[in-house]
């Protein structure tokens, strides 16, 4: 059965990289390859402008003029949409948790630059955050504009498709490079990411995904499940994905957006190995439950693992490590 086309559109710069690290390989006795979607071409780049290609695209069909999102003070989910926005000439509003670093630097400085209306909530709870959003999509209405609401993170299964995508594009990198994937390693924040490439895996024929969890989320593996299946349902595959198939290693460390002492370690450890920046909310921390997966035994000798580089790197001139 042929699988059904969703409208996107193109925003970043793909294929993004992937390369073999081999003072990493050296030093866990897996072949470590990176794919570098830091690097997609969008502000300071990340995972978000994928599935912002395809919730945008919907935005713009459903005639939307204003875009509102939400995410931590330092979001690089909420930046990352600004400047797709501000492309594509649509206006956009945040609203943001008031937690945090939310002095104007890292993402907050960015997202100035692109002068773009910040709203912060007092709270720790994102059920306050969407309520303040719904206030503000109502007065955006009576104005006369259409606005489109982006969940947080963009994780929800249409823009999960984004890394449905982003594991064919793995695929066929990995056969120009002789090799197959074995596994691909990902942090696990809102899920949708996850949840996209656990899809894309699947129809690869198995290649096995481990998350590395950084936040704290009720019945996380069964939320992966209904993004992932609801990206399925949308392009026609079957939706068979269970909790059971989704595999989570948790290292949030202190708490979500809070460094740990080991994924400060792992920024640096990659950053004086192979001069490439992690970030401390949490490609720092999936890069530091990796390496603590692999003396555990975690992952076969000579096993050929993918590491998705999500991006974030603006946190770190706003988040010490």
């Amino acid at each position: 059965m042929a699988l059904k086309k969703i409208e996107k559109l193109h925003l970043g710069f793909y294929p993004t990289p992937m390369v073999k690290l081999d003072s990493i390989s050296k030093e866990t006795g897996v072949n470590f390859y990176i794919k570098r979607d830091d690097l997609c071409g969008i502000c300071f780049g990340g995972n978000k402008v994928r599935k912002l290609e395809y919730l945008l695209a919907h935005a713009k069909a459903e005639g939307c003029d204003t875009v509102i999102t939400t995410g931590g003070a330092q979001s690089n989910h909420a930046t990352l949409t600004a400047a797709c926005c501000r492309k594509l000439g649509l206006d956009v509003v945040l609203v943001l948790k008031k937690r945090g670093v939310t002095d104007k630097k890292g993402n907050l400085l960015l997202d100035d630059i692109l002068n773009v209306e910040v709203v912060f909530v007092d709270t720790d709870d994102y059920h306050d955050v969407y309520a303040e959003a719904d206030r503000i999509i109502e007065k955006l209405k009576a104005k006369g504009k259409k606005p489109y609401m982006i969940p947080v993170g963009g994780s929800v299964p249409l823009g999960a498709l984004g890394y449905y995508d982003a594991v064919n594009e793995i695929a066929a990198q990995a056969k120009e490079m002789h090799f197959s994937v074995d596994h691909i390693v990902c942090c696990s924040g809102s899920g949708g990411t996850h949840g996209g490439i656990i899809l894309g895996a699947k129809a690869q024929g198995g290649i096995k995904v481990t998350g590395i969890v950084v936040s704290v989320e009720d019945d996380f593996q069964k939320e992966i499940c209904r993004i992932a299946n609801g990206a399925a349902e949308l392009i026609g595959m079957k939706p068979d994905i269970r909790p059971e198939d989704v595999a989570l290693k948790e290292y949030i460390g202190p708490g979500y957006a809070k460094p740990s002492e080991e994924g400060s370690a792992a920024i640096r450890l990659m950053a004086e190995r192979e001069g490439i920046f992690l970030d401390p909310v949490y490609t720092g921390k999936t890069f530091a439950g990796f390496l603590d997966l692999c003396k555990k035994g975690y992952f076969a000798p000579g096993e050929n693992v993918v590491f998705i580089h999500t991006g974030g790197t603006p946190a770190l001139f706003a988040i010490p490590v």
